[in-house]
């Protein structure tokens, strides 16, 4: 996988002073009819009477406190929310104090000294993970001293680690998504903790990455049973809300039952056209879409509903509260840090990706400080009749000769012949190529990509990017230095077809039914099977995490063991928990249904450690 880090541009971009994205923002409120196709606002229902919406009943709660900590993620805009609750104060004749924490961050110079240490060479894509906590970033000794006045009705304190104050009260946390935070980014409408600059969407998403959202959510884990309302704070003139006991069963629920996160989309230099043309609610004047964050949970979000109300909180919540009801037998390995993704790379009428590759365990461990690498394979779920996939070396592969031609590529902007060095292979509909980290790969065009892969997603080193411009009409980086301390160059010739191919094989076979295993590389940690049914097939879990796509077929129901159900359409990713035990697929199209599973090995714990 490659993000774009050319981040700034779109085709005709909404754009405002506060958001810059050509993607509709979430609703507030959502019809409930029946979807009848991919669903990119797929929900879980609270029940009725669950989520609030707007300040004033917020602000009715506020006032039965009357002291109250508003805790939440960067992002949020602080001042506009702080002005709202204060005009429905003032309306009521309420008399307030407001505490803003942010007055009480260190020197937005000394914040800098101490997060630069984690954000790697200035022009770098990558930092390394932050050991800093979000205590770290405020002066000693002042939280300590602030305590409410007992002159006014109403105290409120406010801003990022709110919570750190030691005050006897109520505590409110607002969210906002990772893809809005994003768009404020671009549109220069919020800054990283701390610091008064605006540094470029790209550089504030790698202070993001590796710092803001390290410590941010770590302060959240620490915070969560003190919490007792959560707010999504995404759009700009209001909020919905709910209490956290509400919010905390139904993750409780999903954990023992089944669940679809909130998708969202990219454009990119190379994308295509298939989910623009297939899914009803994209942008039909974007550029291209790329990617589609189908289940990259680091930036996902799970959608709640009450009464047509949404709201929206981060997927870590739900593996901060429920990690060994999700993942089972295999939370002792990867504890609140949920190991596997899927994402769509759209290159329909698009273009090829870069030729490109992925660190070593050893690699990412010690420059990045994940604890997983970026492990892939690609199974083509669309593709068209010349579709490629390039892959592996050729078997007379001289890595100084390539190595040399990237570098004078590079240098004097030429193209180049790759395909003298790295393989070319037919695509074909499910098709499942397997890229281990080190192995040289990119996906050609007109493919629709379904990567099933290791959640690690923008570690990818690009040696050859065809000499076209980013959508930002600048070059997209290259890091040939990177990527030649992890090539593998003894995956060449026909090691490729025999290790880097899936060969399917039924396992298992039924009244109506096959499973298929599509055998991944030795040195991956997750397995892939397909299902082939006709009508309904019945899957244990084994006390193992499966995460599923419906790959061919129209529509399938779901049921688990306590009787969930739940609709998926075509290509649309949906995950059983290990604590769902088993569940039932039922196939509601014509045609044979087809699914795609992907799951941890029982050995995983050998091949991470």
């Amino acid at each position: 996988m490659e993000l774009n880090t050319n981040v700034l541009d779109k085709s005709e971009p909404i754009i405002n002073n506060w958001r810059l994205s050509s993607e509709t923002i979430l609703p507030q409120q959502i019809n409930q009819k029946k979807n009848t196709g991919y669903d990119i606002y797929p929900y879980h229902s609270l029940g009725s009477g669950k989520i609030n919406k707007g300040y004033a009943s917020l602000v009715n709660w506020i006032i039965e406190q009357k002291t109250v900590r508003i805790d939440g993620f960067n992002g949020v805009f602080w001042a506009s929310i702080q002005s709202a609750i204060d005009e429905e104060l003032t309306k009521k004749g309420i008399t307030v104090k407001w505490v803003d924490v942010a007055n009480y961050f260190k020197d937005s110079k000394e914040i800098e000294t101490l997060v630069t240490p984690f954000l790697g060479e200035e022009k770098s894509v990558w930092g390394t993970k932050t050991t800093l906590t979000l205590s770290d970033f405020f002066q000693a000794n002042q939280l300590p001293s602030l305590t409410p006045d007992e002159k006014y009705e109403v105290n409120i304190a406010i801003g990022v680690g709110t919570a750190l104050l030691n005050w006897d009260s109520p505590l409110v946390y607002l969210e906002i998504p990772k893809n809005e935070i994003q768009y404020r980014f671009r549109a220069g409408a919020i800054t990283n903790i701390g610091t008064d600059e605006i540094d470029g969407a790209s550089e504030s998403y790698k202070r993001s990455y590796f710092v803001d959202w390290v410590v941010l959510n770590h302060h959240k884990q620490n915070i969560l049973n003190d919490i007792t309302i959560v707010a999504d704070a995404q759009w700009k003139e209001s909020i919905n809300w709910a209490f956290n006991t509400d919010v905390q069963k139904g993750l409780k629920a999903m954990s023992q039952s089944v669940f679809r996160v909130r998708p969202w989309f990219e454009a990119g230099a190379w994308g295509g056209h298939w989910m623009q043309e297939k899914i009803e609610g994209l942008n039909k004047d974007e550029v291209n879409y790329a990617w589609s964050f189908e289940l990259i949970v680091p930036e996902n979000g799970v959608l709640f509903e009450s009464d047509g109300h949404l709201l929206e909180v981060p997927f870590d919540l739900l593996m901060y509260q429920q990690a060994q009801a999700v993942l089972g037998k295999h939370e002792p390995i990867f504890g609140t840090e949920f190991p596997i993704r899927f994402d769509f790379l759209d290159t329909f009428d698009g273009g090829n990706l870069s030729i490109q590759c992925h660190p070593s365990l050893e690699y990412i461990r010690k420059e990045f400080g994940e604890n997983i690498t970026q492990d892939e394979t690609y199974y083509i779920l669309d593709c068209k009749d010349d579709a490629k996939v390039y892959l592996g070396f050729q078997e007379d592969i001289d890595p100084k000769a390539f190595e040399k031609e990237l570098e004078y590529s590079q240098e004097e902007s030429k193209e180049i012949d790759i395909t003298k060095y790295v393989q070319v292979l037919d695509a074909n509909k499910h098709d499942l190529f397997l890229i281990p980290n080190g192995t040289v790969h990119s996906a050609g065009a007109n493919n629709l990509v379904l990567e099933i892969s290791a959640t690690p997603y923008i570690f990818t080193f690009k040696m050859y990017d065809w000499m076209r411009m980013g959508l930002d009409g600048h070059p997209r980086p290259i890091n040939i230095d990177h990527a030649f301390k992890n090539l593998k160059f003894d995956r060449k010739g026909e090691k490729v077809k025999n290790e880097l191919v899936a060969k399917s094989k039924v396992i298992e076979s039924g009244a109506g039914y096959e499973i298929i295993h599509l055998p991944t590389h030795k040195d991956h940690f997750y397995d892939v099977h397909r299902i082939e049914f006709d009508e309904q097939v019945t899957i244990n879990t084994e006390n193992v995490c499966h995460i599923l796509m419906l790959v061919e077929g129209s529509e399938v129901t779901v049921e688990t063991l306590d009787g969930t159900t739940m609709n998926f359409n075509y290509a649309e990713t949906f995950v059983i928990p290990a604590a769902a035990k088993s569940y039932t697929i039922f196939n509601n199209g014509e045609g044979k249904a087809k699914v795609v599973k992907a799951f941890v090995k029982d050995n995983a714990n050998l091949l991470i450690k």
